[in-house]
């Protein structure tokens, strides 16, 4: 009987050479417990503010360099930054939105709707936000997706010419 398992594992190094010796280990390891490591589906990733490719091999083939992955729900890119993790949790929390659009438009105390925002919607938009380091313009875009939330909550548009600050009072 053929066993598949699926293991999603990440190594850290500071090093590319202590990196390839880590991968050397695993793959003996494995090996040890008759597991084999799909070189096809395993990724390589330098996070430094200059990303270049780093060299790792398993048995004599490389592995594929990549600019970003999801581990865990997060999406950790080459440069370290949370920009395009933080637009992709936007994206899904709008999307939530619009789906219960109705909800939050009607004609509910506005108190309630702000309240059932912040459960439902901020909880999509800040999964994972505790491993954040926000920048300016990370935090631009999460302050522009709370005002494009409150604007659609009391049905006002941008063409209404209604300032952020009187939204608020």
């Amino acid at each position: 009987m053929n066993c598949i398992l699926l293991f999603v594992l990440v190594l850290l190094a500071k090093e590319e050479n202590v990196l390839q010796d880590m991968t050397n280990k695993l793959t003996e390891t494995g090996r040890c417990c008759v597991m084999e490591i799909n070189v096809e589906k395993t990724k390589a990733m330098r996070i430094s503010r200059q990303p270049s490719s780093v060299k790792i091999m398993i048995d004599q083939k490389q592995l594929q360099n990549v600019e970003s992955f999801k581990y865990s729900g997060s999406i950790l890119t080459n440069d370290g930054r949370r920009t395009c993790e933080i637009k992709s949790r936007i994206a899904m929390a709008q999307a939530a939105f619009n789906k219960k659009g109705a909800l939050f438009t009607c004609t509910l105390d506005l108190e309630l709707r702000k309240k059932l925002v912040k459960c439902y919607i901020w909880s999509i938009a800040l999964y994972g936000a505790k491993t954040w380091t926000l920048r300016a313009v990370d935090r631009k875009h999460l302050e522009s997706f709370e005002m494009w939330c409150w604007r659609r909550m009391e049905k006002i548009s941008l063409t209404d010419h209604v300032r952020n600050e009187e939204i608020f009072t």
